[in-house]
Order: C-alpha cells, then structure tokens, then sequence
C-alpha cells in the first residue's frame, strides 16, 4: 500500500469512527458507573467487567499493532486485507456492550460518548503507527503530535456532535407553538 492510499484510508476512518457514537444510541464501552436505563449491578461488578474488557481492547490494539507493523515486504493487497481484518477486529469487539445491554433503552451522557470517542482515537492511532511501521520507520511524537492529532480527531468528530446536540435541539424547539 502506498503512503496516499494508507493516508486516505486513516482519514476516512478516522472521519466515521469520530460520529459513530454520536450516531449510535448503545453503548460502544463498558463503564464503570452506571448510565441511564443501565441494569443495577454491584459496583465490584461494573468494575471487574471495566477493567476486563479494557484489557482486552488494550490486547486487541497491542495485537493490532504487533500484526500491521511485521508487514514490511508485503504486497499492498495482504496489508489492505489485514488493515480490514484489524478494523473488523476492533468493531467487533466495541458491539459487545451494545449486543450485552440490548435489552434496556440505555441514554448515554456526552462524557460517555466523549470517552468513546477517544478509545476510537486510540485504536485509529495504533491503525496509523501500524501503517507507518509497515511502510518504513516509526518516527517517535512527543505529546505535541498526540495533543494535535486528537484535536484533529474532534475536529472530525464536529458534524455528529451538531446533529446530535445541536439540530435535534433546534427542530424541537422549533416544532413547539408559541404560547401567545
């Protein structure tokens, strides 16, 4: 895969991965606290599956990355092909809260959607730093590149907050007669 094609591809799915949980009412994380319309559960239990299955997105990244990066002198189609399998990987493994919690009408908070936001963030980033060690040499970021890259990130993330917080707001209160 070329430099072109891997940039476009990053921004492209940094660009859907950024609105998805604006997009999306069901939960993409197990939190630790209980949100709106969540069942009642002892807090040991929210805690044990928090930290379990953030682990487990820790190990899905590591393996992510582990597996992108040893794909130095493949063809542009096999890293393509793992790039897809990678990103499947990752949806799969953000829809079991959503598969779990099914049942219950959950309303997620904008923290909630902000922290998922940024778990996105960080599994298109491993994408990326996957990208570029299978194109040649990682160059090592200070905090600056991250701060930025992140900013970006919301930046992209903009559209999907404006239809969720802002356009719904307005067509309801426009939708209302005025009391005369």
């Amino acid at each position: 895969m070329s430099q072109n094609v891997a940039i476009w591809v990053l921004i492209v799915l940094s660009l859907v991965s950024a609105n998805i949980p604006f997009f999306v009412e069901r939960p993409l994380l197990f939190l630790p606290w209980q949100q709106k319309g969540e069942q009642n559960r002892s807090v040991l239990a929210r805690w044990l599956v928090f930290i379990v299955y953030t682990g487990v997105l820790l190990a899905a990244g590591w393996l992510m990355h582990r597996t992108l990066s040893q794909t130095l002198f493949v063809s542009p189609m096999h890293l393509l092909l793992l790039s897809v399998a990678c990103v499947l990987v990752a949806a799969l493994l953000l829809a079991v809260p959503a598969w779990t919690q099914r049942k219950q009408l959950i309303s997620k908070s904008f923290f909630a959607r902000l922290l998922e936001v940024s778990v996105l963030y960080g599994l298109i980033g491993v994408l990326g730093i996957g990208f570029e060690s299978s194109l040649g040499n990682v160059f090592p970021q200070g905090w600056e590149f991250y701060a930025i890259t992140y900013s970006l990130f919301l930046v992209l993330a903009y559209p999907g907050f404006v239809i969720r917080y802002l356009l719904k707001r307005r067509r309801v209160l426009v939708t209302q007669p005025k009391a005369v």
